[in-house]
């Protein structure tokens, strides 16, 4: 059984739009490079702006 880590062990990014920090989610697990934003609100505002 792989080993539990504590929430302040993942790791967290600042999100493009708002700028707050985010963590680490499973069904990020894949494109975790990819993630710029912390949900889809500031995504669909990030687009809104361009």
């Amino acid at each position: 059984m792989a080993k539990m880590r504590k929430k302040g062990d993942l790791p967290s990014k600042l999100c493009a739009t708002c700028g707050r920090p985010f963590n680490w989610r499973k069904k990020w697990a894949r494109v975790w490079d990819d993630v710029k934003y912390c949900s889809d609100r500031c995504r669909a505002e990030k687009t809104a702006q361009k």
